[in-house]
């Protein structure tokens, strides 16, 4: 009896244990040290052939309240609330872009950036994804960091680089921009590749080993 009971007591703990990237499935909430998700995440050799931006739909209103994904994002991110007007038209208002540690006023001098570029998540796996599955990763509005208000400036600096050549120009902001690159990884599943690795590796070996939490939408 005691070995059945001690059975069921385990079988229950794993079910009610939060679930490792390895071992989990859209829907479930990941709980692990980011250099452990770092592990967890696929080494994978990148492949851009196919990729062409409009294969990822954005910026669509899937709410239909009139706002477009990056004026949601603008209005969540506004450390001073923009005026909206009309069908979402944003003025005044005031930003903080922690890429470059700088404070915008108004909305035009920022772009919305795909935490993960739209061109690395297809070199990632995301050419092998739906069309629908696309859409919603260029459209993710469920895990605040998938979207960012950064300056114009430092959204085409890093384009499409991934941080084995492009990390933001504010030293301070290294550990959290790591950190959310492997959540954001870890949420859609995606690979990273070598250089990657070793480039997330060796920030992270210089940041507190923070656990993220993050729930997979694939």
């Amino acid at each position: 009896m005691r070995i059945r009971a001690a059975a069921i007591l385990a079988a229950l703990a794993a079910l009610l244990a939060p679930a490792t990237a390895a071992h989990a499935a859209p829907g479930d909430d990941v709980h692990l040290p980011v250099r452990d998700a770092l592990t967890a995440l696929p080494i994978a050799a990148e492949d851009r052939t196919g990729y062409e931006r409009e294969k990822f739909k954005h910026w669509i209103d899937a709410d239909r309240d009139g706002c477009s994904t990056r004026n949601e994002t603008l209005l969540d991110e506004a450390v001073a609330a923009p005026d909206r007007t009309g069908r979402c038209t944003l003025t005044g208002g005031r930003w903080y872009s922690p890429y470059d540690d700088t404070y915008v006023d108004g909305p035009r001098g920022l772009d919305i950036d795909h935490y993960v570029p739209l061109a690395e998540s297809w070199d990632s796996g995301a050419s092998t994804w739906t069309a629908k599955e696309r859409e919603a990763y260029a459209n993710d509005l469920d895990d605040e960091r998938a979207l960012i208000a950064v300056t114009a400036t430092s959204n085409r600096s890093k384009a499409d680089q991934d941080p084995a050549t492009w990390m933001p120009p504010a030293a301070g902001y290294h550990c959290e921009y790591a950190t959310t690159w492997v959540t954001v990884k870890t949420r859609w599943q995606l690979a990273i590749d070598s250089a990657e690795a070793a480039a997330l590796t060796s920030v992270l070996g210089e940041c507190p080993n923070t656990p993220i939490e993050v729930e997979l939408a694939r």
